[in-house]
This record gives C-alpha cells, structure tokens and sequence, in this order.
C-alpha cells in the first residue's frame, strides 16, 4: 500500500515541476536545517513566492507532499491516516487539471535516515541550490551508517545533483561539508566565521536586557568589501548567525544586496523549540531546544548557555537517540562539557544517565539529578527553579522534553503558541 501511494505522489509531484518550473532550494544537514530554511525562506520571500517545507516532511513522502501543497499542518495535527492521502491524491490531481497559482520557489529539506536516501530525493527532484549545513563528528541518524565519512558522503549526494548552472551553498566552517566542493560542478559558495569563507559572519555578540535577561543576538555578515548588521530577537546560538550567512549566500543567487538582504532577515522568526528564548517561572529565562537532538546541536546549545550572562545556570537534558554505536561516548563527552560551568544538571532518560556519569566526576554529585521520563521531571523541576535563573532545556524528540517546559512557563497557557508538538496528535502520545 505505501509502496503505491509513493509511486502515485512521486509521479504528481513530477508532473508538478515539470508544469509549473519552479526554482528548488534543497536543504540538508545533521544540525540547523529548520533555521536555515526559515531564514532562506525570510530573504527569498522578500522577492518571490516560496513554499517552504514543514516539519521534517523530507523523505519519500514528505517531500513530493511538500511538492503538492501546503499540507504539512493537517499533516501533523491529523496524522498520516488513509483519508488524508485519499484527500491529498484528489486534491493534488484537481490543481493539476485547473491550473492554479503555484510557488516560484520551493524551499525543501532532504533528509537521510538510510544509504541511498538523498540520492534518490535528489535525482526525482533535482534541485537548483544545495545547502548543507553541517555534518558534525557524531552526526544524528548514524545508526545505519558506518561513520560520519559516511553521513558526510550520503549529504554529498544533494552537491552531486547540482547541475553546472546551479549552485552549491557549503559551511565553510565544517570540514567535512567543505570538502563537498570537490564534489560540485557547479559554482560553490561558502559561508561561516572563517575568514576565508564567501559570506562571513563576524562580531557575533548576545543581546541582553538591562537585568541581563537574553534577548536575541547580533552580528555583521561581509561580502567582500561591503557588511551589513543583523539582528535577530526571540533566538539564540551561533546557529543564527549560520541561518542567516546561509540565507544571504542564496539571496545573492537571486540578486539580492546586502541592504536587502538585511532588512528582509528582519523578518525571520526562529522556529519554535530551537534556542528560541522564552519567560519561565520566578522571571527565569527558558532557552527552548527541544525540537531535537544531535551531538552537535547538543554541543552548541551547551557553549549558548555557557556564554549567556546569568546567575544560576540550569540544563535539562535529554537522551540523544539514533547514535547507534556512539550512543554512550556521545552523551559521556556532552557530561563533561556540561560540568564545566552548570549549576543544576537535570538528565532525562536511560542515555541521558550516561551525561551524569560523566559530570560526576566533575561536579558535586547533589547538583546533579536523574528522570526516567519527561513527565516525572515535569513534576519536580519547578520547585527547583530560583529567581533568574537561565533554563537550558534539550532532547532528542521522541524524549518530548517540550512537557518540562510546559511546566516551567511564566503563563502555561501559552503553551500551544510558544512550544513544539502542541497538535492534537502529539498530544495524545
């Protein structure tokens, strides 16, 4: 059965391009990808229709879904039952016939939990830019890869389907996303902190209130000689910064300056559940990552925390799922760093016990606390948190930290508009 529902959205979807011939941006990565769609999504919308993927709608079926339509808040609020397929087909071959108004770009992630994933993505739906994001040491989804060579090289596959006349958009400030470049007939653009890189990102600073409560970052991007400052509110972690450079390296393919470049990243919202600043309990400042969870994420949402001004610095973390042989070094090496300047250590999981092994050997073993699930730990947390406080929460998703959370917010009532896995269905898991 879902053998056939493929084959009949992979053929709709290509009947689609082939009408309509809009530009595809092609998104991939272990780390960043949902920010870097946003931001892309902000500069290029300044000047053309876009459509972007929702969610992680990028494999087999979500990306010729994300072809079809916007579909992805049905998707996730009803689940992927019979109806909704049968609805999606109807409608989609209904738009074929009456010609509708269709997105000049399509803006989709391709993903790769298996050899051969973004290969095939890419060769039924070719892109005209690729952007790779990061592979990172212990990518996430190396369960059925061998190594991070071998992430690097299944990522590589999105690089190699770029025809001569598109382009190639790279992090410069990842060696194993650089070297992607030799894999590219088309022309390559970098971006990063490296000086080196072709859209560099430079004077990246915290902003803060006058009580030091975090409010979103600033920084410079450069294009040869010319800069131009960015603000982004509401977020936080280096992460922006690459969102941003990344966005800037596909406006200029589209002939955007710098200026313009700017003011439409003034419209980029992070997305929800990634380093997104929210007000927590006793005027504590909740930094929300919860979307997910990947070695490097993990690292770099810790160095966020780590660099924030605070009285009391608190991290709950969760397992890191789908590491497959690397499960224990990964989540022993985030312990360690975590030990280095964290006040509170909450671990939530059978993996995350790995993280407080680790940090006990650091840090005064009181100051470290261990859950089985998320919802155990929602019940004591909040009478942990102190006035001021900087609340680091993360996790894989399938941990759904996101009800730790909850239960910290300043008004839980605004649960459903600020967090992740808010849809009917995810709540009912």
């Amino acid at each position: 059965m879902q053998n056939i529902l493929k084959w009949k959205l992979q053929m709709l979807a290509r009947w689609y391009l082939k009408r309509y011939k809009p530009t595809i941006i092609a998104v991939t990565g272990n780390a960043g990808k949902t920010s870097t769609k946003e931001a892309i999504g902000a500069v290029v919308g300044s000047q053309k229709r876009v459509r972007i993927s929702e969610g992680n709608l990028n494999n087999e079926l979500g990306v010729p879904l994300t072809i079809l339509g916007d579909w992805g808040n049905e998707y996730y609020e009803k689940g992927p039952s019979r109806g909704f397929w049968l609805k999606v087909l109807f409608t989609a071959w209904r738009r074929f016939v009456f010609a509708q108004t269709y997105p000049e770009v399509l803006l989709l992630e391709y993903g790769a939990d298996h050899p051969g994933d973004i290969q095939r993505l890419a060769r039924r739906y070719r892109p005209d830019i690729g952007v790779v994001t990061t592979v990172g040491d212990v990518p996430v989804h190396i369960e059925f890869f061998k190594d991070a060579e071998a992430v690097a090289a299944e990522k590589s596959e999105l690089i190699k389907a770029l025809a001569a006349t598109g382009a190639a958009i790279l992090n410069h400030d990842d060696d194993r996303v650089l070297d992607m470049k030799q894999a590219s007939i088309a022309p390559v653009t970098t971006y990063g902190f490296n000086p080196e890189a072709s859209v560099r990102i430079s004077d990246f600073e915290y902003r803060n209130s006058e009580d030091g409560v975090p409010l979103g970052v600033t920084f410079k991007l450069h294009v040869g000689g010319s800069f131009a400052p960015i603000h982004i509110n509401g977020s936080l972690g280096r992460s922006q910064g690459y969102a941003a450079a990344a966005a800037a390296a596909v406006g200029l393919k589209f002939g955007l300056n710098l200026v313009q470049i700017s003011q439409a990243l003034t419209h980029y919202v992070g997305p929800k559940g990634r380093l997104k600043i929210l007000p927590g309990l006793k005027q504590s400042a909740i930094i929300d990552d919860t979307y997910n969870a990947s070695p490097a994420s993990m690292r770099l949402a810790l160095e966020t925390l780590r660099d924030l001004p605070g009285i009391r610095k608190v991290a709950v973390l969760g397992d890191m799922l789908e590491l497959g042989d690397h499960t224990i070094q990964a989540h022993r090496a985030i312990g360690i760093l975590a030990a280095e300047f964290i006040d509170l250590l909450v671990c939530v999981g059978s993996r995350a016990a790995f993280i407080a092994e680790a940090a006990r050997s650091q840090m005064d073993a009181a100051k470290i606390l261990i859950f089985e699930t998320s919802e155990e730990a929602a019940e004591k947390i909040p009478a942990l948190i102190q006035q001021y406080d900087v609340v680091l929460v993360k996790s894989s998703q399938g941990i759904r930290t996101e009800k730790i959370v909850a239960a910290i917010l300043a008004d839980p009532a605004q649960a459903k508009q600020l967090l992740v896995r808010q849809s009917a269905r995810w709540l009912k898991k």
